[in-house]
């Protein structure tokens, strides 16, 4: 799935700061990923490698989720 490139822009608001506005550029270059993408193109990547590399994520990702519902269910366990 390709995204389609998109210039980003950050405009002052009233009386921000210099580096206000730079902590707002890099929120919003990290939220769209784009750091990470440059990255992944460096190199090339077999699609072998590359589904792997999805299935893992997605894996972790899972785990890390159920982790947070467990312990969210501890945590309301612990208050009754």
């Amino acid at each position: 799935m390709k995204k389609k490139s998109q210039i980003i822009t950050k405009k002052f608001h009233h009386k921000e700061s210099n580096e206000k506005l730079i902590r707002r550029f890099i929120k919003k270059v990290k939220k769209e990923r784009i750091v990470e993408e440059v990255r992944d193109r460096r190199r090339y990547e077999k699609p072998s490698v590359k589904a792997k590399n999805k299935r893992e994520k997605a894996q972790r990702a899972r785990l890390r989720e159920e982790r947070k519902k467990q312990r969210a269910l501890e945590r309301r366990r612990r208050k009754i």
